[in-house]
């Protein structure tokens, strides 16, 4: 912890954090990459790293609370917040997982991924089908070829063509 304090330059931080992740050292590749974070590193650049680096090793956890940080200083950053719905959804957290989506579907209609995972914890968590189908609709609606279409439109209350 020393030499990570001694390094404050956000450059070398970050690289370091990248050669840990590369390695597979995620503990210490966790580490520099929030202390690159926390130096003033590029949040765009630095913040997927640090998650994927997290959620690579199911530190779900973890990964929130970096992006909750992020995200009570950019809390229009949809990507991110997207993020963390998913990952409040993976941990079983339903009511902040839907909180976290809704937010990014009321910024972004057009977030078919997060219409179709609000339609998952609709259905599967909340055993609410008339809110799952409004939410597979719309997903079915904003990409019909997507990659869940099929599962979207077999759990839809009344087929669609």
């Amino acid at each position: 912890m020393a030499t990570l304090r001694t390094e404050a330059s956000t450059d070398k931080l970050l690289d370091r954090g990248k050669a840990f992740a590369a390695m597979g050292d995620h503990t210490r590749a966790e580490e520099y990459l929030a202390a690159a974070l926390d130096q003033g590193a590029d949040p765009r650049e630095v913040l997927p790293l640090l998650l994927n680096v997290c959620v690579q090793t199911g530190r779900y956890r973890s990964a929130i609370q970096h992006a909750e940080n992020h995200l009570r200083k950019h809390p229009d950053d949809v990507r991110t917040r997207f993020v963390v719905g998913t990952l409040y959804a993976a941990i079983g957290e339903t009511k902040d997982a839907k909180s976290n989506l809704e937010t990014v579907v009321s910024a972004r209609p057009d977030n078919a991924k997060a219409h179709y995972t609000l339609g998952l914890l609709a259905r599967d968590n909340e055993n609410d089908v008339v809110n799952a189908d409004k939410h597979f609709r719309e997903y079915l609606r904003l990409e019909p070829n997507g990659a869940h279409a099929e599962e979207a439109r077999a759990s839809l209350l009344k087929r669609m063509p």
